[in-house]
């Protein structure tokens, strides 16, 4: 038997179910609508040990971009970049979820540039060189090299490099040798 209230309760139900429907999709819309920003650090010289690996001389500049639809690209201060890597900047920093990065040394006598996929962290700056704590995950760590690329993983939409944005990024990444965001495919 349906009482008055089972039908006031279904009749709320089915009301309420298209404002739902349009919260979801207006929470998927912004999920697609963030940006995601990569990074690009050079330097004029590269050294590695078991833990630590060190860009000699990298640029003053950070440079940052991200893919479509909203191209954004531009490059930041050393102080602006090691800013994303404090605990205090908020829940999601680089500090808290490490990127994933793409070393391409340039090694004297080797056809191609030498690429390795490592989890950086814990950055230092030591008089004009840059140096990371990494975990390696594809590749071999060369022990020196000459001119050198870091390729680092996206951080996402909240603040960061620019206005709006900030905050280690959602999602997978997956800068690399094997496939991901940046790699050829798997």
């Amino acid at each position: 038997m349906t009482t008055r209230r089972d039908f006031f309760a279904a009749a709320m139900w089915i009301a309420a179910a298209p404002l739902t429907s349009s919260l979801l999709l207006a929470q998927a819309k912004e999920e697609k609508d963030k940006v995601q920003l990569m990074f690009v650090q050079t330097a004029d010289d590269f050294k590695a040990d078991a833990t630590t690996l060190r860009l000699i001389n990298v640029g003053k500049q950070t440079l940052y971009f991200s893919d479509r639809p909203k191209r954004i690209a531009g490059h930041l201060t050393m102080q602006a970049y090691m800013e994303e890597w404090q605990a205090g900047a908020g829940p999601d920093n680089f500090a808290s979820d490490p990127p994933n990065a793409t070393l391409s040394v340039y090694e004297s006598g080797q056809a191609a540039n030498t690429l390795t996929v490592v989890t950086i962290s814990h950055p230092v700056i030591e008089g004009h060189d840059l140096i990371y704590h990494y975990k390696l995950i594809e590749g071999t760590m060369p022990t020196s090299g000459g001119a050198t690329a870091l390729f680092i993983d996206w951080i996402g939409a909240g603040g960061g490099a620019g206005a709006g944005f900030h905050g280690a990024g959602a999602g997978t990444r997956g800068v690399g040798l094997t496939g991901g965001y940046g790699g050829p495919a798997r």
